[in-house]
């Protein structure tokens, strides 16, 4: 359940910049940057119009308040990691540190599976997640989505990522 007076919406252009930085910092802040600041993903976690103009970049809000975002790919986007013919991907989910506990996440993650089966031939839906992101990993599971341990992956040696899949 989501608290307060909190939608979920398409960013706006004039939203990229503090979104590339509410997501920089959640996964600082969650230890999940192993390089810190000079991590290689970093770049790629601020770059949310090139995430716009490949994908589908939603924001929650609170009035105008931005509380996180998250984007959804789709099959033919560049931004695809691990999904095949007819999957939608999750990538970048990422809450706002003072918004944690608010349902936010949870919200995010449900409107790109509501996204998803709306598009036509969408029949699952993927996700990659860091090993230590438990928290995302509990509303993953409530969503209805399984871990796909065939399709676990490390992008770097150091890193390592567990699949998720959900069917439509």
């Amino acid at each position: 359940m989501v608290s307060g007076d909190v939608q979920i919406r398409p960013a706006l252009p004039a939203e990229y910049a503090a979104l590339g930085e509410l997501t920089v910092r959640s996964y600082l802040d969650g230890g999940f940057l192993l390089g810190g600041l000079d991590d290689p993903y970093t770049p790629k976690l601020r770059d949310v119009a090139h995430r716009a103009a490949n994908a589908l970049v939603l924001v929650a809000v609170d009035g105008e308040r931005l509380l996180g975002g998250v984007t959804l790919a789709f099959p033919g986007s560049p931004l695809v990691e691990l999904g095949g013919p007819g999957e939608a991907e999750i990538r970048m989910l990422a809450v706002d540190p003072a918004a944690h506990g608010r349902g936010v996440g949870s919200a995010l993650a449900a409107a790109c599976v509501e996204r998803s089966r709306a598009e036509p031939g969408i029949k699952r839906i993927v996700l990659s997640s860091q090993t230590t992101m438990r928290a995302a990993h509990r509303v993953y599971a409530r969503l209805g989505f399984e871990r796909t341990p065939a399709m676990d992956w490390r992008p770097l040696p150091a890193v390592e990522l567990w699949a998720f899949g959900l069917d439509l």
